[in-house]
C-alpha cells in the first residue's frame, strides 16, 4: 500500500500563536518537535494498517521543519518548495492508494483557530471556490479527488475536523485543538500522538472505495487580498478578472488550473 501524508504545523496539539510557528522564534523548537511527533505516529499508523511505501510532505513555511530521523524507515520526505502547482501534496500521482492530512488548520477568514490562514497569513484575507471559504485542506483534497485518490484521514483543529467530515463523512478525524478568539483549548500532545497513529490505522484498514467525493463541473475561485495591490496586479493573470478593489475571479471547469492559477497570484 502506497501512501501519502501532507504535513502542517498550525493544527498540531498545543500552538496558539504565530511565534510558535516561525523559525525565529524561541518557541519554534519545541512545535517542530510535536509536528515531527504528531507525522511519525501517523507513519507507525499507516505501517500498522499495511503500508509499505509513505511519502511525507513537509509543508509549513520553509518546509523543512520535520526531523526525518524520528520517522519510520519506510518513508522518503520531501523537504523544501519545487515550484509545483501541486504545492502541500506535491510528488502526488495516481499511484497512491490514499491521502492523509496531519496538522492541518481552518481556512482564512475563520475563527476557528487563532492561526486560521489559506496559504499566505500576510497576503491573503479570505479564497473561496464555488462560494465556500477555501482552505489549504479543501484547495488540496479536490486535487486528491481529481488525481483519484481516497482521502482516509486528518488531524488539525476543531475547525477543519469539521470541515472534513462535511467534505466527506468517512474521513477519519482527531481534534487536536480547539480555537477560541486568539487562545486555543489542545488536548495533551501525548495523546493527540497516539490518536492519530490509531486513527490513520483505523482509516486505512477501512474500506477506501466509500471515501469517494464528485468533483464539480466548473469551478469559481475568489480571492481577497490584504492589499488592493495585490488585486489589481493579480487580476493580470490570463482568465483573472478584477471583482472588486482588494478581490479577483478565476473561472475555469479544469482543477488543474485552480492549483496552477494558486501558485502565482498568492
Amino acid at each position: 500500500m502506497k501512501i501519502y501524508i501532507s504535513a502542517d504545523i498550525e493544527g498540531v496539539a498545543g500552538i496558539a500563536a504565530w511565534e510558535e510557528a516561525r523559525k525565529s522564534s524561541p518557541n519554534y523548537p519545541y512545535f517542530a518537535e510535536q509536528m515531527t511527533k504528531e507525522v511519525a505516529a501517523a507513519c507507525e499508523g499507516a505501517t500498522m494498517a499495511g503500508a509499505t511505501d509513505i511519502i511525507v510532505k513537509d509543508a509549513h513555511a520553509t518546509a523543512m521543519n520535520i526531523n526525518p530521523s524520528k520517522l519510520s524507515e519506510n518513508i522518503k520526505i520531501i523537504r523544501g518548495w519545487s515550484g509545483h502547482p501541486y504545492k502541500m501534496i506535491q510528488g502526488i500521482d495516481e499511484s497512491f492508494d490514499a491521502i492523509v492530512f496531519v496538522g492541518y488548520h481552518s481556512y482564512g477568514g475563520s475563527d476557528q483557530n487563532p492561526l486560521a490562514h489559506t496559504i499566505s497569513s500576510f497576503v491573503i484575507d479570505y479564497m473561496k471556490l464555488n462560494g465556500e471559504y477555501l482552505s489549504e485542506f479543501l484547495l488540496h483534497s479536490y486535487l486528491a479527488v481529481y488525481l483519484g485518490i481516497p482521502i482516509a484521514f486528518l488531524s488539525g483543529d476543531k475547525g477543519i475536523c469539521e470541515e472534513a467530515k462535511k467534505f466527506d463523512k468517512n474521513i477519519v478525524t482527531v481534534a487536536t485543538n480547539e480555537g477560541i478568539g486568539a487562545a486555543s483549548i489542545s488536548i495533551h500532545p501525548n495523546m493527540a500522538v497516539k490518536l492519530i497513529k490509531d486513527g490513520v490505522k483505523q482509516a486505512l484498514e477501512g474500506d477506501l472505495s466509500k471515501n469517494k467525493v464528485e468533483l464539480p463541473k466548473e469551478f469559481v475561485l475568489e480571492i481577497g487580498y490584504k492589499c488592493h495591490g495585490n488585486a489589481y496586479r493579480n487580476s493580470f493573470y490570463p482568465g483573472a478578472t478584477r471583482n472588486s478593489p482588494k478581490s479577483i475571479l478565476f473561472k475555469t471547469d479544469d482543477y488543474f488550473e485552480i492549483m496552477r492559477v494558486t501558485s502565482f497570484v498568492v
